[in-house]
């Protein structure tokens, strides 16, 4: 059974970059059998699909985070991280991390994702 746990500072000052870590246990993240995907959540909004990277390390960004968004594979830690660039306050909200045995970008149905972490709260503020 695949499990995730999202792990990451809860705070961030704004100019910098957000790091997050998504770490899988109960299956390798270089299996065709997933596909790693990226949401978050703003404090009373609805879900926004990030990014997801297949198991062969191809990654795919939502259009809106593309020039700041970066999302990759520690294959040695079975880790797949997301690095944000350039953080305002509007980049406060709760990452998850979410698995999905197909592809389909941009998707914020949650019975689309097979498993989901617990999410990490992060806030930007000064």
């Amino acid at each position: 059974q695949v499990q995730l746990q999202e792990s990451g500072p809860g705070l961030v000052k704004p100019s910098q970059t957000l790091s997050l870590t998504c770490t899988v246990s109960g299956a390798s993240i270089r299996t065709e059998s997933y596909f790693w995907n990226w949401l978050r959540q703003p404090p009373g909004k609805g879900l926004e699909w990030m990014g997801v990277i297949s198991g062969s390390g191809s990654a795919w960004y939502s259009p809106s985070l593309k020039n700041r968004l970066s999302i990759s594979m520690d294959t040695s830690k079975n880790q797949v991280t997301l690095q944000l660039l350039s953080v305002t306050p509007e980049d406060t909200a709760m990452y998850y991390c979410a698995a999905a045995k197909t592809f389909i970008m941009s998707s914020t149905t949650k019975d689309h994702y097979d498993t989901w972490g617990e999410g990490t709260l992060v806030t930007v503020s000064e």
